[in-house]
């Protein structure tokens, strides 16, 4: 069992649910993480993890001579909850450990931003060409499933974020939000601005924009990079409201006023 497959086994010790086995060729890891930042979690890296000492779960990364092993340790001074490769039984050395939390504490793990049914609309669809390039306005456009919108610059592989895992293809924002800030819709940095319908509440869950399947990942939160590019003070304002990070699940035409439709 690899490293990767241990932590994941981990983490079901300590939610009662096992990540998703990952996708060949996408980094197991990230793929975890991503996972875990749909529920509210993440993992926090022990500076001193041979010190450690936390009453209460966390996963040590234990080298043996025959590779890395994750271990659930608790309690303090803590100890080897689950183990069972023997990993610390050993001649295992704790090098690396993780703390679970939360990533904003008073929001809970299950359905942490929310189950609002809703129906919106596509108030705008913005796309460019290249990392950092200005934004721009079309009536339409072409998404396509695994990829992103054609002509973004996610689509090709070209944004500051591109990368392997979940959630780069697609980014939506609710008009709503960026009018209240007077936020030109093009500084948010967002593919689609929508109306009517509580993105947050789409975390997890699959939605249809017109006739395109989709599948919400993770908020889209603010950052220093949005910031820079666009404007100072975005930061705190934007936070938990800077919209929704989503997959194409099929690919077809995205167009103005179409619907955007929780399905599940």
């Amino acid at each position: 069992m690899t490293y990767g497959a241990e932590l994941r086994d981990c983490l079901e010790q300590i939610l009662g649910t096992k990540p998703p086995e990952p996708e060949p060729g996408s980094d197991p890891l990230l793929v975890t993480r991503q996972w875990l930042a749909e529920r509210n979690l993440g993992l926090a890296r022990v500076a001193d993890p041979a010190a450690f000492d936390w009453p209460g779960h966390w996963i040590a990364r234990v080298r043996t001579a025959g590779g890395d092993h994750a271990v659930v340790m608790f309690g303090s001074p803590s100890g080897p909850l689950h183990d069972p490769r023997g990993a610390l039984t050993g001649d295992g050395v704790i090098v690396d450990g993780y703390l679970l939390a939360r990533l904003d504490v008073h929001l809970p793990i299950d359905e942490p931003y929310g189950n609002t049914r809703s129906t919106g609309v596509v108030a705008a669809i913005l796309i460019a060409p290249a990392a950092e390039a200005a934004l721009v306005r079309v009536e339409s456009t072409n998404a396509v499933a695994g990829r992103g919108l054609e002509g973004d610059r996610y689509y090709d592989g070209r944004g500051t974020f591109s990368g392997p895992g979940r959630g780069y293809q697609l980014t939506l924002v609710e008009a709503e939000v960026l009018d209240e800030l007077k936020l030109p819709w093009e500084e948010a940095r967002r593919n689609i601005a929508t109306r009517g319908i509580d993105l947050n509440a789409l975390v997890g869950r699959r939605f249809t924009v017109g006739a395109v399947e989709c599948i919400g990942r993770r908020l889209a939160e603010p950052c220093a990079h949005l910031e820079r590019v666009s404007r100072p003070g975005l930061l705190r304002p934007l936070v938990h409201r800077a919209g929704l990070r989503a997959d194409i699940l099929s690919s077809g035409t995205i167009a103005l006023d179409d619907a955007v439709t929780a399905t599940d």
